[in-house]
């Protein structure tokens, strides 16, 4: 049985932080064991934790590391992978949510030797119905279908022990851990039946500042690691977007308007890295990503 250590990292998550733990809590494990769970509370100024402190009174395998102010997500994650003991790390975001057998899905391929890290299937919340929700949907789809073919993780992720720490001013904390896997001679495995749940944006400045934060941190890690992630291929994305799309009028009209959201977030992520010599491993959140609220249908059991 392989043990497993899960680290959440969190920034003013008390609207999600209690939904998360719970659904750790109670991940079905057959062939994996979780050990700990360790939450870094980076700043945060809300009820976070005091949250996560009544979670550790039902449940001691929670440990909680307090930051006092913001040093970004990947001083974070350092301080997790400081504390970590388990042979299979896991690493979510605040503002997740995973399925029951997510953790064990995620856990199964590292019987394979040559497997250095897994990710998990992230499923938006946001409807269809409206523009930025189709633009975050139609995202995701993207990321999913070119993970199928050359994997890229993100949001839920589990990689082997060997990553002890991760540059410290990375913006793109899983694309890092990925180049530190690959150069270590690993493959890595995305799990499409490992499902977390995730918010997008819900509106256009929320959606054009993620995107800007992520083209920039890209631009970053290319430099400093040669590490290009697979999905910050254009040719690839548009050929998956000719082949796959349904062509009536609305579905048209709102691709191109996402395209053109994606492509002025990449603009002015280049902006910042070449012009402003900016890194944005400190980001201000996208506050409309915060409220997860999973529908009906995604709270059955898979």
């Amino acid at each position: 049985m392989v043990s497993v250590s899960a680290g959440i990292m969190a920034y003013n998550e008390e609207a999600n932080i209690g939904r998360l733990l719970q659904a750790v809590i109670d991940q079905r494990l057959v062939e994996s064991e979780l050990r700990e769970i360790f939450v870094v509370a980076s700043g945060c100024t809300d009820g976070t934790e005091r949250i996560v402190r009544e979670f550790i009174e039902k449940d001691r395998r929670i440990e909680l590391i307090v930051q006092g102010q913001r040093e970004g997500k990947a001083s974070a994650i350092n301080l997790f992978l400081e504390r970590a003991s388990g042979e299979i790390l896991i690493l979510e975001s605040g503002d997740t949510i995973p399925d029951r057998d997510t953790f064990e899905r995620l856990a199964a391929p590292f019987k394979d030797n040559r497997v250095g890290m897994t990710g998990a299937h992230p499923t938006p919340v946001n409807g269809r119905d409206v523009f930025i929700g189709y633009s975050v949907n139609l995202m995701w789809s993207l990321h999913h279908k070119i993970a199928l073919m050359t994997p890229k993780l993100g949001e839920l992720v589990a990689f082997r022990g060997i990553v002890k720490q991760i540059p410290k001013d990375t913006a793109v904390d899983e694309a890092s851990i990925e180049a530190i896997v690959r150069k270590a001679g690993y493959d890595l495995r995305y799990v499409p039946d490992a499902i977390v749940y995730n918010k997008g944006p819900e509106n256009v400045k929320d959606f054009i500042k993620q995107r800007r934060r992520i083209a920039a941190g890209h631009k970053h890690l290319m430099c400093a690691e040669k590490y290009e992630v697979s999905t910050f291929d254009p040719g690839k994305i548009l050929k998956i977007l000719i082949r796959d799309h349904s062509w009536n009028f609305k579905d048209t009209a709102w691709t191109v308007g996402a395209i053109c959201l994606e492509i002025v977030g990449r603009i002015l992520g280049y902006y910042d890295f070449y012009l402003k010599k900016k890194n944005p491993y400190i980001w201000d959140i996208a506050k409309s990503t915060k409220q997860l609220v999973r529908s009906d249908a995604a709270r059955q059991d898979r």
